[in-house]
């Protein structure tokens, strides 16, 4: 559980819950259209968090629960079988490699 600082809680609330204050056990769910290069492949992945007053709680990408994030102002940063994932809350974009091996990039919208 990673506690936020005043001002990623209020940019996180903003993007997620569009609200003052995240509600507790609120979860919001993005779809990230996600680009994956060099085979040129669109994946769609899903992100859910799940959000208390002070702090993001989990965070689950396609149904699978990460092991361990970091948020940093309005970025969230982990990774999920040897993917490295960085989620920017404030743009709604999706960035991720694979050790080097593939690249995507996309954009994301809240469901």
């Amino acid at each position: 559980m990673k506690a936020l600082t005043a001002a990623a809680l209020l940019a996180f609330s903003a993007v997620f819950a569009q609200a003052d204050e995240p509600v507790k056990g609120e979860q919001v769910v993005l779809s990230c259209e996600a680009v994956y290069l060099p085979a040129r492949s669109t994946w769609v992945r899903e992100v859910r968090f799940t959000l208390d007053e002070r702090r993001i709680r989990g965070v689950e990408v396609d149904g699978v629960p990460v092991y361990s994030f970091s948020v940093f102002d309005t970025v969230l940063l982990t990774a999920l079988d040897n993917e490295r994932i960085q989620l920017d809350t404030a743009t709604l974009t999706w960035r991720s490699d694979f050790r080097g091996q593939a690249t995507s990039e996309g954009r994301c919208t809240r469901q």
